[in-house]
């Protein structure tokens, strides 16, 4: 790849041809046509959540390539032209990192192109790529870009059956997830059923929703198709409002059933609030627990009990172990089902027994109506 002096990265003009073919549009942007990287404004100062710029690779840390709109994960060189968009991150194996900048500069905070100020990192981590800001990306009229101008619309409820919602919680990050949620989604739609996946809180990267499409859902939607290259910090309502937008856009493509991966673990700040969140939690026909280890199943099934919630089934890093099931099983009374086994439709009675009368209608309304029974 060519790599460009800012000289010829004029403010205020259209972006050349040959610098629009050098950008390296990351995935967090993939609902934003390319055709809108009109031109290049003066960088946010300070720079907003959902802001989008066009950023220079000046080293290479902890994220040494990018997943792309296309889906296809490329490497990094310093001095490379990428598309990214400010956000929040939390990730207690990665970062901590918040959307700022500091004189023209910050970090790549995600492989899906998520950009900001590390406040804190994991241990075992490198320092994150370090990125400066050549300036936000603007339109056709010279109005900057923003991500939740690309959101997906509102759609029609009249007529809509509202799918059932099967939820994955974790007792952490990095235990199993959106491997559960994928082996769910394969197990359901290999017996003929009509099912969406939905990453719903999170940082944006290509590879949970690709998943998803690959154990054949109809449609895989996460937080980036409602506007948010991120969800830490976001208010409940926010949440609840996405939750809605990402459901009902669900039903319109004629999904029965929606599996829904909520990020992190019971814990974490915007996990917790859904959890407690009655117009979150009636809506939820079935939930299931993803865990590390045996101790962590037992204590976060604990937590959720407190709060009237009882998992179909556990899964996740555990279930790998004959020896783990049989602790988890022991100490909680719940079914440790293996990936392979909920790929197979073990789980699928008890979905349907959990789920409500077919003919309930889908979600409407404003963010109250997301009181469903």
């Amino acid at each position: 790849m060519t790599h460009y002096p800012i000289s010829k990265l004029e403010l205020g003009s259209p972006l050349a041809d040959h610098i629009r073919r050098a950008i390296r549009v990351s995935y967090a942007l993939r609902r934003v046509p390319e055709s809108s990287f009109h031109c290049l404004l003066p960088a946010p100062e300070p720079p907003s959540i959902g802001d989008i710029a066009l950023a220079r690779v000046e080293s290479i840390g902890k994220n040494v390539a990018l997943d792309l709109t296309t889906g296809r994960r490329c490497g990094l060189h310093g001095g490379d032209l990428i598309a990214v968009v400010f956000g929040n991150r939390y990730a207690t194996l990665q970062f901590e990192a918040y959307a700022r900048s500091e004189g023209g500069r910050c970090d790549l905070l995600s492989v899906g192109g998520l950009c900001g100020l590390v406040a804190s990192r994991h241990d075992s981590l490198p320092e994150p790529s370090k990125l400066r800001i050549e300036g936000a990306l603007g339109d056709a009229d010279g109005r900057p870009l923003r991500l939740q101008d690309f959101a997906v619309p509102e759609v029609s409820t009249a007529g809509l059956r509202r799918p059932r919602v099967a939820v994955v919680l974790g007792t952490a990050m990095d235990v199993g997830k959106t491997h559960t949620a994928r082996s769910v989604i394969l197990g359901l739609q290999r017996h003929g059923v009509q099912v969406a996946g939905i990453k719903l809180t999170g940082t944006a990267a290509g590879r949970d929703t690709f998943t998803m499409l690959d154990a054949g859902a109809c449609v895989a939607l996460d937080f980036v198709d409602g506007g948010l290259p991120s969800t830490y910090l976001c208010s409940l309502n926010d949440l609840l409002n996405l939750y809605r937008v990402l459901v009902n856009y669900a039903a319109l493509q004629g999904a029965a059933w929606v599996v829904v991966e909520i990020a992190d673990g019971i814990i974490q700040g915007e996990t917790a609030a859904l959890l407690a969140s009655t117009r979150f939690a009636s809506s939820v026909d079935a939930w299931l627990l993803a865990a590390n280890d045996a101790l962590g199943a037992v204590g976060a099934a604990g937590m959720l009990r407190g709060m009237g919630i009882t998992p179909l089934a556990v899964s996740g890093i555990v279930s790998r172990s004959a020896l783990g099931r049989r602790e988890v099983e022991a100490s909680t009374k719940i079914s440790c089902l293996a990936a392979a086994e909920l790929e197979q439709g073990a789980l699928n009675a008890k979905l349907l027994a959990a789920a409500p009368p077919a003919d309930l209608k889908v979600l409407s309304g404003e963010h109250a109506a997301l009181t469903l029974r």
